[in-house]
């Protein structure tokens, strides 16, 4: 079974777009090296922030061959499976192992509310149609399915399933995932604005949005709080929030790109139906970037604490 480290920093990348609306794979290269030089320890393609509903399957798995060649297995490339069917997922899990992913992060099937048994049913399916490792993402906000601690004692049968972007809002169920199953599933925070809560609750890792913007900051906090540096961590934490809740509005994507061009690692161009943010929502997120940014912090040395 193929291997991966899930602990640290995920980011879940933006899919860079051109004007005439191909892949900026300019730009996407751009933002990656800045991951790479942050200390991130994997990637996550085709998330919600990389705009999976609007890439077609042919430019996600391209991404992946992309990216795969880009890093030269310094870090693990985990490609997102969100489909309707289970014989789409699993096709999907084939496409990206023959990609070069490393991994994937598997949502609940999408627009059906399947019931408990229907989502590990699915899940499971994936799971032994491949060898990839995969994470599970718990997000019963977005998309409206619980994946239950029963549930995951279910999953725990599919040694690949291996992790979990915690995404409930609930931090108890860290805590609660750690009593029922110890260290049988790595947990990686997925709400940006409860990740140094997570982190020290005993989360593995984070699957960050604001790190396309901000990578250093993202990964400081996570490498200062597993140091016991918390005064530290929770320092750049209360600059990084006004930013990290940009990751928790309906439009993240947009917001994110406007902060990942600001800091010069991204464009603004988003992939219809999606529009540019205008007016009120516009000048909301301008000047959280702007009032950031001028406070920016400088950032203790981090990269050689322990990731």
């Amino acid at each position: 079974m193929a291997q991966v480290n899930w602990q640290g920093v995920f980011p879940a990348l933006l899919t860079p777009f051109t004007a005439d609306d191909h892949i900026d794979y300019d730009m996407f290269d751009k933002n990656l090296q800045a991951q790479v030089d942050a200390g991130v320890n994997g990637i996550i393609l085709g998330g919600s922030l990389g705009e999976a509903s609007s890439l077609l399957n042919e430019e996600k798995y391209a991404l992946v061959k992309h990216a795969v060649a880009f890093l030269g297995g310094k870090i693990p490339v985990i490609m997102n499976i969100a489909e309707q069917t289970t014989a789409a997922a699993v096709a999907c899990a084939k496409a990206a192992e023959d990609a070069g992913a490393a991994g994937l992060m598997l949502l609940p099937p999408m627009r059906y509310k399947a019931d408990d048994a229907e989502t590990v049913a699915y899940f499971l399916a994936v799971a032994n149609s491949t060898p990839l490792p995969i994470m599970i993402y718990n997000n019963p906000v977005d998309y409206k399915i619980l994946v239950t601690l029963d549930m995951f004692e279910q999953l725990s049968a599919a040694a690949n399933i291996q992790a979990v972007k915690e995404s409930t809002r609930d931090t108890t169920n860290v805590t609660r995932m750690i009593n029922r199953f110890g260290d049988r599933f790595s947990i990686l925070c997925g709400v940006d604005t409860l990740a140094l809560e997570c982190i020290l609750l005993g989360s593995n890792g984070w699957v960050a949005g604001l790190v396309d913007a901000f990578p250093r900051e993202t990964v400081a906090i996570y490498r200062l709080a597993k140091a016991g540096r918390i005064a530290e961590a929770l320092a750049i934490y209360r600059w990084f929030m006004p930013l990290l809740e940009l990751d928790i509005d309906p439009k993240l994507v947009q917001y994110i790109k406007l902060a990942a061009t600001a800091t010069g690692i991204g464009t603004t161009h988003v992939r219809a139906p999606r529009l540019l943010p205008t007016g009120g929502e516009l000048a909301y997120a301008q000047k959280v970037i702007a009032d950031a940014l001028a406070k920016r912090p400088v950032l203790p040395e981090y990269l050689n604490l322990p990731a």
